[in-house]
């Protein structure tokens, strides 16, 4: 039996909180009559802003108390960003819809300069991303970067504090939040790759709860999924962490899926980079890690 009420269990950034309101618009649009609230929790990867993710225990630290929410019955869905989703899910736990990607390029964010070429030496560039650091150290190593955490305001008032001369973010969040003005530049593939799932936004449900499964299905986009599949298992096969710069990007194409993957180091630069195409996602994703394996990424890997 459908459920007659939904409750969304969501970060409180304005980001996270217009990606809640907006799948409960999808809801309430393609279920006339179902109700849909709202449960804003904090958690521990919101909390904690003086250390870097990768040192903390990586992006699980944004799901791990919606997940609790939903054992608890608090809540019957959970939304994400996708790129913040670790590759493999905690027991009893399923993704029925993936919504169509926005924009998945990084944005360079300056209020003096025009992109990452017309940077003087040693600019100071804020990042907390080592996927970020990784491509900015090949492309310009002699930039000094610098640790940003904090939700998407408080970046860009650290920026226009004058404690950076540019920031990079998601261009899909600035665009969410209506800050799309302040992207001076795209970083975009192939000359840059996003995160794996960047600009998806993700919807987590208990796996046994059916109604609730077949009401957040139809949300789902298939081409969306199916990219963002060979990308998170590119990722899965690397490790699945975000302790580590990984870059991927997949596009459906006439001849199938193409798929470009990319294991970094952001001490000095390095990067190793792979692509392959094919029809199955998973048995893409697993053969581009192979091909980054065979350049030597475990050694990247185990940096990390």
């Amino acid at each position: 039996m459908n459920p007659s009420i939904l409750r969304i269990a969501t970060r409180k950034s304005a980001l996270a909180l217009w990606q809640a309101e907006h799948v409960a618009a999808l809801l309430r649009a393609a279920h006339p009559g179902l109700a849909v609230e709202l449960v804003p929790l904090s958690t521990r990867g919101d909390e904690i802003l003086d250390k870097p993710l990768a040192t903390i225990g990586g992006k699980g630290l944004f799901l791990k108390e919606l997940e609790v929410a939903m054992l608890e019955g608090r809540a019957d869905l959970a939304v994400h960003s996708l790129k913040d989703v670790p590759a493999e899910l905690e027991p009893g736990f399923a993704l029925p819809a993936i919504l169509a990607r926005a924009d998945a390029a990084d944005a360079f964010v300056s209020n003096h300069h025009d992109n990452l070429d017309a940077l003087p030496q040693g600019a100071r560039v804020g990042t907390s991303s080592l996927r970020r650091q990784a491509q900015l150290r090949a492309l310009r190593p002699d930039l000094q970067l610098l640790d940003l955490r904090g939700n998407v305001g408080t970046r860009l008032g650290k920026l226009d504090h004058g404690d950076y001369d540019a920031i990079i973010l998601a261009c899909a969040g600035l665009e969410r939040l209506g800050l799309a003005s302040r992207i001076r530049s795209r970083l975009a593939a192939p000359d840059w790759l996003p995160a794996p799932g960047q600009a998806a936004i993700a919807i987590e449900a208990r796996a046994g709860q059916s109604g609730v499964l077949a009401l957040l299905a139809v949300l789902d986009d298939a081409e969306t999924r199916l990219t963002v599949g060979a990308e998170r298992a590119m990722n899965q096969a690397l490790g699945g962490s975000c302790t580590v710069p990984v870059g991927a990007w997949c596009v459906r194409g006439e001849h199938g899926l193409h798929l470009r993957g990319m294991v970094g180091d952001a001490a000095n630069g390095k990067l190793l980079q792979a692509q392959g195409s094919g029809d199955d996602p998973v048995a893409l994703g697993r053969a581009v890690a192979g091909q980054l394996f065979d350049q030597g990424a475990a050694e990247l890997l185990a940096g990390h």
